[in-house]
């Protein structure tokens, strides 16, 4: 999870591959990175308010254990 400066929150939703945001209610407004963007699944979010990025720290899960990751930026 991560929080903007606007108080708009980041949610790494694991089990469904997808990134979504929130409001600082804690309403569902959209989709930010769908599964078809992420090679695996999110594990960690970081926002850079002031470049306006999404950092998504994506893992992969094999044999009970992690395999691969990268940090995959995307444009906010």
């Amino acid at each position: 999870m991560a929080v903007d400066q606007d108080e708009f929150i980041f949610l790494a939703d694991h089990d469904n591959r997808r990134v979504v945001l929130l409001s600082p209610a804690l309403e569902y407004l959209r989709e930010v990175v769908s599964r078809d963007r992420l090679e695996w699944d999110p594990h960690r979010l970081c926002v850079d308010a002031v470049r306006r990025r999404l950092y998504v720290v994506e893992n992969e899960w094999k044999d009970g254990e992690f395999a691969a990751g990268r940090v995959v930026v995307y444009n906010i």
